[in-house]
């Protein structure tokens, strides 16, 4: 895209504006030891605090904010649950089980996952996160040189909640069902404080259990006379529990002269098992099936304390100062085993694997901000990052250690620096800007028993927005967003040490559709230019309409390949797959979104109200032959769908919401392609509310408990092989009783 290159480059000059304009304002300011004369008015303006919708319409970059009643609204037990109802966010895997986050269909590392504004740490899951401990959601579809410009999806920053100078105790209980599994989970927060000091204490708590069931199914053919050379049947039964503890207090401290400090300790347990079983039938085959049964089990805790503190002062000139400083620690444990039964029941093959990660990180940053002028402010800053992680694995196979050349323990450590400037100006009531400049460096080392790999990478990247209002006092504006972002392979992409097929021992071959993988130390970024475009107008009551366009275009694509290789691992060839860059690709998409009371419209209207979201999504890798060459995973369309009902004379409130994607193909590689079937997912509420402390909420998710369907297609030089899977999906519903004391 030459003309976002040309415009950017044009628009740079803008970020040298907040240091000539300070020096402006420093020259007419009045001395700060001035003093109001005796009789002199003094006045004093409190800005009013913005609902969700208003402090989307009046922030210059493109954000959506969702807080409590959107996080409420279902009663939901998940984050991702609440994130898949929001306009252009999709949720990979199958329906009530969680998955990836994709903005614009587009996750594996394009969306970039904010708490409170930093990175969240390896290894967490917002479907470990529990919405209670969530203040809202910040949606943001294009970067801003503050957060980090890894996100050339979009960005999603949680903000935990939030200490109140309220006193208030607050204790939500709930017992769910799955296909006849309880999930029982227990909230408790107590907020309070005095004028100088405010703290919000919580604990969370629940137990989860699931059950699932599987078909899948595998057809061979031969290439030159479509010969049927293979057909398998295999069902799969598996059980999955898990216990966890979240706990996110807060505490606060306001001095006389306006400086604050925050500390909020971020912990997180859990402990889960899972077991399962296979059964698996051949009906042609040039060999007899692997195995008939086979038996796995497995067990995995989890344990993460996050500390984020941060610390604001004002300053002598009217500007302000805030420091964080960040640190956590995480550690992962996992075992399984895996055994592979004959007909008469003898061991076939077996593996058991182990493995141990232990991370640790610490970030500081400094951010200076000033007022330079009405509607008129710059802000820079400076972050510095540094991580370690080590990771201890075992695989044994049939009795023999494996990879015993990578030793049993591989050390990897990251350090990060970033600079940035931005400078935010309401020009005129109808035009407000927006320019940044981030420059951003990663350096990773790892190392092992037999080698070491390093890679770094740095990325400069100008980002402007704009909105522009059709009339001072009117409804509508339109937005411009031109960036640069970048997505940097993380550690799992960069380390070698490669991860084994478990159901080939490395003595034998093992198939495409079952390859080994191993990480690439060569890796360089993505990077994007994009292009964001946007029409909204907005309504009396939060009420909006919008009506977006994007435009993505990368350069150094990442995308797994697999191959033949000759392996150290191996006495014979095995497919290996791995990371590489690939080279160039362009997404582009509409998105349109309507949010509204019903009364709006029309004021003698039932008291409705309505959500709606629709994405249409392109892509193009430039290195892959067609049709489908689409980037991994994205579908199409995806939609959503919200009703509710406020019952006028009954403290009642009923609603329901579908969430849809259509079937789709991508073609992964030139060897391979990936297949999705639809997904349609309606959920439902209501709401009784005993008084206004006190309410209890039924919800109903997965109403429609359709199969998930995928599928993969693998070519080689003289066959092709499909395999289909089904997956059975279930009704859960929630029963939640909520108290405020």
């Amino acid at each position: 895209m030459p003309l976002i290159r040309l415009c950017l480059t044009l628009l740079l000059p803008l970020c040298a504006l907040p240091a000539a304009a300070a020096d402006a304002a420093d020259s007419d300011a009045a001395p700060t030891s001035a003093r109001p004369a005796p009789n002199a008015r003094i006045e004093i303006r409190a800005r009013k605090q913005l609902g969700d919708t208003e402090e989307r319409r009046h922030s210059t970059a493109a954000k959506m904010v969702f807080g409590r009643e959107e996080l409420d609204r279902h009663g939901d037990t998940s984050l991702g649950d609440v994130l898949k109802r929001l306009p252009g966010i999709t949720l990979s895997g199958t329906p009530g089980r969680g998955g990836d986050i994709r903005m614009r269909g587009l996750g594996n590392g394009y969306t970039q996952i904010l708490i409170n504004g930093e990175p969240a740490p390896r290894g967490f899951s917002l479907d470990s996160l529990a919405p209670d401990q969530v203040e809202r959601i910040e949606v943001m579809r294009a970067p801003v040189a503050e957060h980090s410009a890894r996100a050339i999806a979009g960005t999603i920053n949680i903000v935990l909640r939030e200490g109140f100078v309220k006193r208030d105790t607050e204790i939500r209980s709930s017992l769910g069902w799955d296909k006849d599994k309880p999930q029982p989970s227990l909230s408790v927060q107590k907020s309070g404080g005095q004028e100088a000091f405010n703290y919000s204490l919580n604990m969370n708590l629940g137990h989860s259990e699931y059950q699932n069931f599987a078909t899948s199914g595998t057809e061979e053919f031969a290439l030159a006379d479509q010969q049927s050379l293979l057909a398998q049947q295999q069902t799969t039964h598996s059980r999955s529990q898990s216990n966890w503890l979240h706990s996110a207090p807060r505490l606060g401290w306001k001095f006389d002269d306006g400086d604050t400090v925050n500390i909020q300790p971020f912990a997180m347990v859990s402990r889960s098992h899972s077991d399962g079983n296979e059964h698996l039938d051949q009906s042609l085959g040039a060999t007899p099936a692997r195995y008939a049964d086979a038996h796995w089990f497995g067990d995995s805790d989890f344990a993460m304390l996050r500390l984020m503190g941060n610390a604001k002062t004002r300053l002598a000139d009217g500007a302000r100062l805030e420091f964080k400083l960040n640190g956590g620690f995480a550690s992962s444990d996992n075992a399984s085993t895996r055994g592979e039964f004959g007909p008469g029941g003898n061991l076939a093959h077996s593996v058991s694997s182990s493995s141990g990660i232990k991370n640790s990180s610490l970030s500081s940053s400094l951010k200076y901000s000033r007022s330079l002028g009405e509607a008129h402010s710059a802000s820079f800053g400076a972050e510095l990052e540094g991580g370690h992680r080590t990771e201890s694995a075992t695989t044994v196979q049939d009795g023999v250690l494996q990879l015993a050349e990578y030793g049993d323990e591989v050390e990897a450590g990251t350090r990060r620096f970033a600079a940035w400037g931005q400078d935010e100006w309401e020009i005129s009531p109808l035009w407000s800007l927006y320019a940044g400049l981030r420059w951003e460096t990663i350096e990773t080392n790892s190392s092992w028993l037999s080698g070491s790999a390093s890679n770094s990478s740095s990325v400069a990247s100008p980002l402007l927005h704009s909105v522009w209002r059709f009339a001072e006092k009117g409804r509508d504006q339109v937005r411009l967003g031109l960036t640069r972002s970048y997505k940097a392979p993380n550690l799992n992409q960069l380390v070698p040490r490669p991860t084994l097929s478990s159901t080939y021992p490395t003595s034998e071959a093992n198939l495409l559709s079952e390859p080994d993988s191993s990480g690439n130390p060569n890796l360089k970024p993505e990077l994007a230019w994009g292009l964001d475009l946007a029409l909204e107008h907005y309504l009396g009551d939060g009420g909006l309409f919008s009506a977006s366009l994007f435009g993505r275009d990368i350069d150094n694509l990442i995308r797994n390949v697999t191959s033949l290789q000759s392996v150290s691992w191996s006495p014979v060839q095995r497919w290996v797959s791995s990371p590489q860059n690939i080279g160039h690709a362009r997404t582009w998409g509409i998105e349109l979104e309507a949010k509204f009371k019903l009364t709006e419209l029309y004021p003698t209207a039932l008291p409705f109200e309505l959500r709606a979201n629709l994405s249409r999504y392109w892509s193009h890798v430039s290195t892959l032959p067609g049709p489908d060459n689409r980037l991994d995973q994205q579908p199409s369309l995806s939609g959503n769908l919200g009703v509710d009902y406020r019952f006028a004379k009954k403290p009642l409130t009923v609603g329901t919401s579908l969430n849809w994607t259509p079937a789709y193909d991508v073609r992964q590689s030139e060897n391979q392609i990936y297949t999705q079937g639809a997904k349609r997912v309606l959920d439902a509420y209501a709401l009784w509310r005993f008084d206004a402390n006190t309410q209890l909420r039924l919800s109903a998710a997965n109403l429609l408990a359709q199969n998930y369907d995928t599928g993969n297609t693998y070519f080689t030089s003289t066959s092709e092989r499909i395999v289909d899977t089904q997956t059975r999906t279930y009704r859960a519903f929630t029963l939640r009783f909520e108290k405020k004391i």
